[in-house]
């Protein structure tokens, strides 16, 4: 095991260790709580209680200092093993730790660990004893379903943290802090980019800034679509569930869909475009000269994700992707993958991402099609990122039920990694819909059904976005790209005449005529991230010019109206 790997199992026996301590500090403040899991996390821990008030910040306070007063006890942790029968009855209180309890295998082992007098069943494994956990923090409450189940009761979750020593608990802090200060849900509402109502859950209403930002991304992916010869189609909301049975989504996928009854005929409003795409497909005879057809499409999608896990812009309920089918020979898939993945990397490139993580997601246990169909589908990916020269890691399980992918995950200006860009190689759909090229000898051949994205959901991206640059997009991107204030009523007139200016060139611009002081205009249109902040007084009317600040807080002073557009358009090509 390598020392990073030692790390990693240590931090994950820390966590799981600190969590054990968290249920004991809470069964000791609330006697009768019921506790339900506690694993730990990629980030640190949790545990589920339900209790009978609402946790408040003073008892995570409180919890804290009981779980500290453990550690300092020395406390071992000790694991015994227990027949089912002396489990039920160890745990006759805690409703949630028999049901547990009764989905066990009568044949397998129950273990329970126990550190004092508090006891939780559990496999483990643990840190020697309660001295070893050096650094932890409680950090939030939330609310979660008992097994994610939204018709089961209601739990409290308290999260926290726990590393090998103080300085990486500090540092994993100071990320943290750093990630508040740049979630997308408050810029979202401090830019006036975009809101939620419970009337719509999980479902963004994009404000006029937030539209403006949303229709830039898909015009930027519409210029790639015209430069790698994508044709863009758009396809219905709902279908009759028969396409749904035909795609095989209706067995492996009808959970995570909205269905609905129209005329005693059950329909699905449509959560990928894929089925859609095969039916244009196979509308009419194709030949082998007019593949590879690459159908783009940036149609409305509903997917049924739970309350409990949809967050923000990165996890919602309807959304568009960049997503695009590629129909070509058997022969053609190694060009079409490298072709994606060099539009995929000029894409990110674009946005300042670099290092990106590459996985091979190979066959679900869930999945059709033969198994002969999977394995020339997984050959064909594995060549192309070997003959691309691609260093990627392999996902055992991880593929989509109708085929395996490449996933690529992007890293953000504090380290985290996103799931944004996917291509996938699909035999089954083909086959399923019995879709047919005229090959150069006049038979019938089978295509290849590729699925790609390189954004993923245009709204998740965005979400993204808005955390990687703190809300302030590059210029090209800004939906306010310059603010005039004019410092008092008689340089309004004026201002209008700038404002027009830099309109005729594509700029986007707003004029500030609120009865404000100056410094307080400045002030808020840098806490909107505008690029641009041009201040028109007395001189600058004088000599035909204004004067220029940027958000960076660079004083550019005194520009001429024509200097003012140069720089305007020239980070409109380069950005900020």
């Amino acid at each position: 095991m390598s020392s990073q790997e030692e790390i990693l199992s240590l931090r994950e026996r820390i966590r799981h260790s600190a969590a054990h301590l968290m249920a004991d500090a809470v069964t000791q403040l609330f006697p009768d709580a019921k506790i339900g899991i506690g694993p730990p996390t990629e980030d640190g821990f949790y545990y589920d209680f339900e209790v009978s008030r609402a946790f408040t910040p003073e008892d995570l306070q409180a919890i804290e200092q009981i779980m500290v007063s453990t550690i300092e006890s020395g406390k071992l942790f000790e694991r015994v093993e227990l027949s089912i029968d002396e489990a039920r009855h160890m745990f006759a209180d805690q409703p949630y730790k028999l049901e547990i309890i009764e989905d066990i295998d009568s044949n397998e082992t129950i273990s329970i660990y126990r550190h004092g007098t508090f006891v939780d069943l559990c496999r483990g494994p643990h840190v020697e004893g309660t001295g070893n956990i050096i650094a932890f923090k409680l950090l939030t409450i939330a609310g979660a379903y008992w097994r994610g189940d939204e018709n089961r009761t209601m739990l409290q979750r308290i999260y926290g943290t726990a590393f090998e020593n103080k300085e990486e608990l500090d540092l994993h802090l100071e990320r943290l802090e750093q990630a508040q200060m740049r979630d997308h849900r408050r810029l979202g509402r401090e830019l006036d980019l975009y809101m939620f109502d419970p009337i719509a859950p999980a479902s963004p209403f994009f404000l006029p800034k937030g539209a403006t930002v949303y229709n830039k991304l898909v015009e930027y992916v519409r210029d790639l679509y015209e430069k790698y010869g994508y044709q863009e189609v758009i396809t219905p909301q709902i279908y009759s569930t028969e396409l749904w049975k035909k795609s095989g989504h209706y067995d492996n996928y009808v959970d995570n869909m909205f269905m609905i009854d129209i005329d005693d005929r059950e329909y699905g409003v449509k959560p990928m475009n894929c089925p859609a795409h095969t039916l244009m497909y196979s509308s009419k005879l194709h030949s082998y000269r007019d593949l590879p057809i690459r159908y783009a499409d940036f149609g409305r999608l509903h997917r049924y994700e739970r309350s409990g896990v949809t967050h923000g812009l990165t996890r919602v309920r309807t959304f568009a992707q960049d997503d695009a089918h590629i129909f070509c020979t058997p022969e053609q898939i190694q060009q079409e993958i490298q072709q994606f993945i060099n539009m995929l990397l000029e894409s990110y490139s674009h946005f300042g991402f670099k290092d990106i993580r590459i996985t091979l997601s190979l066959r679900p246990d869930k999945r059709v099609g033969s198994d002969d169909m999977w394995d020339k589908a997984e050959e064909a990916l594995e060549n192309v990122l070997s003959l691309i020269g691609l260093h990627y890691e392999k996902a055992v399980g991880e593929g989509a039920f109708y085929g395996p992918k490449i996933d690529f995950f992007i890293p953000d200006a504090l380290g985290r990694e996103w799931q944004l860009g996917t291509v996938q190689l699909d035999f089954a759909l083909p086959e399923r819909f019995d879709l047919e090229y005229i090959a150069e000898d006049g038979a019938p051949r089978r295509p290849v059904m590729i699925h790609r994205a390189m954004l993923g959901a245009v709204e998740r991206f965005m979400g993204v976005l808005i955390e990687h640059y703190a809300g302030a997009f590059p210029f090209w991107l800004s939906p306010i790209q310059a603010r005039i204030i004019p410092i008092a009523d008689r340089h309004s007139e004026y201002a209008g005449h700038v404002s027009e200016r830099l309109k005729e060139v594509g700029i986007r611009v707003e004029v500030d005529v609120r009865s404000e002081r100056m410094n307080a205009k400045i002030r808020d249109a840098q806490m909107n991230k505008v690029p641009f902040m041009i201040i028109i007084g007395d001189r600058e009317i004088e000599s035909n010019a204004v004067s220029l600040r940027l958000r960076t807080g660079d004083d550019l002073g005194k520009q001429s109206i024509d200097s003012l557009i140069s720089l305007a358009e020239e980070y409109l090509v380069s950005g900020d």
